[in-house]
């Protein structure tokens, strides 16, 4: 059988954030469109041990992140030193095409459904590999998404003081707003493509976890679809976090009703618009965690100061603070490139807790300052490991209310963080 190794490379983590590692998703959608020929093995780099001297026939390199880009090549020189083809995909492949095709034998641009990857492969045993496969906007039709392989994870890896990590999965592709500092309009197309719900349940039903992570690029897009989702997750009981939710009651109660344990809900000024998302999810037993970009045009170091209170005003239960950072192909990074404000492009520093851009309104080390001010302040009087024990205490505490809640699994972890 042809081995092949599938490899999602490390990255340098915020030292700021709590360090847990969820299972990744895009090596997982990756793995199931490889065809059953092959024998897969998959290395997670930030929870495995990477042995490039392990016999394999071909790689395939999955990045997310453009801070992962120097290490992924650096494994691909590794095995290339070796005779061994490496094909290289995911997000920061697609946007970093160019720089990654010139160190690997191929790269994959776009979704891989629809047997394009297995055609790909197919292009390898037979000698013909091309150097670029550019999907990137010509999507598969979204029933060709089946289930994710998780199969492939080491399952272990992916544990925070005795709890398991929730699993990724998406319900929908593509989103039909083009925020400021975001890549999704180029990478998954600017219409909104929701997969059919049976396919969703399906594939949600065979998750052997209670716990779950949505990760559509939102869930604010089309309100009759969400309504029918929500319905139909209602039976299975899973527990939920997801990005922002369309504000509006109906949906709200049918999320919280669905499972919504709570969201990732972007904070960008101090509105009573802001006040009233917060406090409208919070009614419904939804936890708010505040996904907070520093350092946009508007800012300055008063308004940074301002904005921390404000967080702690409205009472989130979680904040995490992101620098503005120019990813290629946002328009964000036009608006930057064209104004010469970029500072460098080393890649590996593009992780959101460093500078590296100048700002319009303070120095770079004024907002490398308040990043760090940011971070402190609003956990100086709750802990961020107290922070998070609330939550997950709440998601215990709902569990138990529809008995699902796994005590065999996490019993000894949640007296922890009750203590």
């Amino acid at each position: 059988m042809t081995k092949l190794t599938l490899i999602y490379p490390s990255w340098p983590k915020i030292p700021e954030q709590t360090e847990f590692h969820l299972p990744p998703h895009g090596p997982v959608c990756l793995a199931a469109a490889i065809p059953t020929e092959y024998d897969v093995t998959f290395i997670d780099e930030n929870v495995d041990s990477l042995d490039h001297t392990q016999p394999t026939d071909l790689v395939l390199i999955s990045m997310m992140l453009t801070c992962q880009i120097p290490r992924g090549l650096q494994i691909a020189a590794l095995y290339r030193a070796r005779g061994i083809k490496v094909i290289a995909g995911g997000i920061a492949t697609m946007l970093h095409a160019d720089e990654v095709e010139a160190a690997v034998d191929a790269v994959f641009l776009g979704e891989v459904e629809n047997g394009r990857l297995a055609r790909t492969l197919t292009d390898w045993q037979q000698g013909r590999l091309q150097r670029r496969y550019d999907f990137l906007h010509d999507h598969p039709p979204i029933d060709a998404v089946g289930p994710a392989r998780r199969d492939i994870l080491n399952r272990q890896r992916y544990v925070y003081r005795g709890v398991p990590m929730v699993d990724l999965a998406h319900a929908s592709r593509g989103c039909k707003f083009n925020c400021f500092p975001c890549c999704t309009g180029y990478l998954g197309g600017r219409t909104f493509r929701p997969r059919p719900i049976a396919r969703v349940v399906e594939e949600l039903q065979s998750i052997d976890n209670n716990r779950l992570f949505l990760v559509d690029n939102s869930l604010a897009q089309d309100k009759e679809w969400l309504l029918e989702l929500f319905e139909a997750l209602i039976p299975l009981k899973k527990k939920w976090i997801s990005h922002p939710i369309l504000d509006d009651d109906e949906v709200l109660a049918k999320a919280a009703e669905a499972g919504c344990w709570y969201v990732y809900q972007a904070i960008f000024d101090t509105s009573d618009h802001i006040r009233h998302k917060v406090r409208r999810l919070k009614e419904f037993g939804i936890g708010v965690e505040a996904a907070v970009l520093l350092g946009t045009d508007n800012q300055d170091v008063d308004y940074i100061k301002r904005l921390v209170d404000f967080l702690l005003e409205i009472d989130v239960d979680m904040a995490e603070f992101s620098i503005l950072t120019p990813f290629p192909h946002t328009p964000a990074t036009a608006k930057m490139r064209q104004e010469g404000r970029i500072l460098h492009s080393d890649w590996q520093r593009y992780t959101t807790a460093e500078v590296v851009y100048q700002p319009k309104q303070m120095s770079a080390a004024e907002l490398q300052e308040m990043y760090h001010y940011a971070w402190e302040m609003f956990y100086r009087d709750i802990p961020q490991a107290q922070r998070m024990s609330r939550l997950f205490l709440q998601v215990i505490d709902k569990e138990v209310a529809d008995n699902t809640y796994r005590s065999h699994l996490d019993r000894e972890s949640s007296r922890s963080w009750r203590n």
